[in-house]
């Protein structure tokens, strides 16, 4: 009896694990692991992330799970198949029937943790809210992107509901709520064709928002004021928003590689130099690298440019291309001293928080913006897919932290756009204000994530309410 009693006890006397749900894109992993540091290191939470997959991890996804401390583990759920899909099929259906098909695994692995106090799915995760409430487990959906996409996302059902054309074709833009208005053309790549089973799966997420106990929102209050003001009102049907945010990742580790990339920054002049990247995937045509090239080149400024592969280039012609052989002839020695190209890859973090970094011309993925925010370094914004072109309004219209270059009749930005874009950000009077908006917002973004800060409030009220205490209520 005795013995009962103390396995009683210890079970009890187990820490309170939040179990997570993420999707295998690094912008959707990296805030949700960030968001996970903060309950463990803060709040004495375990948290196991549960991956569903339909292919081996990659090294970028396992390399992110292995320095974490022990509170925080992972499970890769077993690979489901997608053989029966068509090749053209989009990425959000992929995603989308990959947790469908891995909810048995995700229900197996649930009943197997002891104290599960909630289940945080990424928004592509819905159908998993099902699973959670037959447990009796509470649902979260983390919501990786802006509040202004959070917002849309929201108010879609009801515009799917009013609008019979495609958004694109709209002749008047479309009012989000709590935000500017949109053209539609400049609304996320997954709702401009509404017949494709990717806008279907993704409006049926939208419609299970309601679902939830609350939404965990990677944004703060100072950043994006007017749409976050409105998501914190109540209203039926809408969970509570919980705006944690700016979380980007800090704690990397440098390869010899880095050092090397970091020890040139270190020999250039204080913000003197645009760092151009496009992301993990995003890549431009032939074209359109050689404009960017001859446009960086005109601009005289000093540049640190990540370069791939152009897209429109056929992989299995050489597997081995090196992307510095698509640059211009000869551009690599004409601007040597002034400019160095990076192939495929380069240290983000490590290159925007660098002394030396003045700008950066980027494809507006919202990590990306949000590293920006916290590092203090203004944008040329160039959104390639996904929600990028709602984030470029974002930026450059209601933040005012980037410039936009224009894009011409031949679809591409030409190179004396390039020129005058970059010059303006790293040496214009424009340029400046951009550089006096961030700073205040850096300033901001850490006083958010402070001690006594918002997003640290929000994180709080979270961990006691999963704990089961009573939060205090934030105003």
């Amino acid at each position: 009896m005795e013995e009962e009693q103390s396995h009683t006890n210890t079970k009890k006397e187990l820490p309170h694990t939040v179990a997570m749900m993420p999707i295998t894109g690094m912008g959707h992993l990296i805030p949700m692991i960030e968001f996970a540091k903060r309950l463990t290191r803060h709040h004495s939470l375990h948290v196991t992330f549960l991956i569903p997959t339909n292919a081996p991890p990659s090294k970028p996804q396992t390399t992110l799970f292995s320095p974490l401390p022990r509170a925080i583990s992972h499970v890769f759920l077993p690979q489901v198949s997608l053989s029966d899909l068509p090749p053209n099929t989009k990425i959000e259906t992929i995603i989308s029937l990959t947790v469908l098909r891995s909810l048995p695994s995700l229900r197996h692995s649930l009943v197997a943790i002891h104290r599960v106090a909630a289940l945080v799915i990424d928004f592509f995760c819905t159908d998993a809210i099902d699973v959670a409430g037959e447990l009796h487990i509470p649902s979260y959906i983390f919501f990786p992107s802006p509040a202004m996409a959070l917002s849309f996302d929201l108010y879609l059902p009801r515009l799917d509901q009013e609008v019979q054309c495609e958004f694109r074709d709209l002749p008047e833009p479309v009012h989000i709520p709590g935000c500017n208005s949109i053209h539609g053309k400049d609304l996320m790549d997954t709702i401009q064709n509404r017949n494709d089973d990717a806008y279907k799966f993704f409006l049926n997420h939208c419609k299970r928002f309601s679902l939830a106990k609350g939404i965990i929102e990677n944004s703060f209050p100072e950043l994006e004021p007017q749409v976050i003001k409105w998501l914190l009102k109540d209203e039926p049907g809408r969970p509570p928003i919980y705006p944690v945010g700016p979380l980007v990742n800090e704690d990397i580790a440098q390869t010899e590689e880095q050092c090397l990339c970091l020890k040139w920054l270190d020999e250039q002049p204080r913000d003197s130099v645009v760092f151009v990247c496009f992301g993990s995937v995003g890549t431009l045509s032939r074209a359109q690298m050689e404009e960017l090239a001859l446009g960086l080149e005109m601009s005289e400024q000093r540049f640190l440019w990540v370069v791939k592969c152009p897209k429109d280039y056929i992989a299995d012609v050489d597997a081995h291309a090196d992307p510095l052989d698509f640059l211009p002839k000869g551009f690599v020695e004409r601007t040597k001293g002034r400019g160095l190209v990076v192939p495929y890859w380069a240290p983000q973090i490590q290159i925007l928080s660098h002394g030396s970094t003045g700008g950066f011309v980027s494809h507006c993925g919202w990590n990306s913006i949000l590293e920006c925010v916290v590092n203090g370094v203004p944008l040329v914004a160039w959104p390639l897919y996904a929600e990028q072109k709602m984030n470029a309004v974002l930026v450059t219209q209601d933040v005012k932290v980037a410039l936009r270059p224009k894009v011409y009749e031949s679809g591409l930005v030409e190179r004396e756009e390039i020129a005058s874009v970059v010059k303006t950000l790293m040496e214009g009077e424009e340029g400046k204000k951009l550089l006096h908006r961030i700073k205040e917002l850096k300033v901001a973004a850490a006083i958010a994530l402070g001690e006594n800060g918002s997003s640290t409030k929000r994180i709080s009220e979270l961990a006691l309410k999963w704990k089961g205490e009573t939060a205090a209520c934030i105003i």
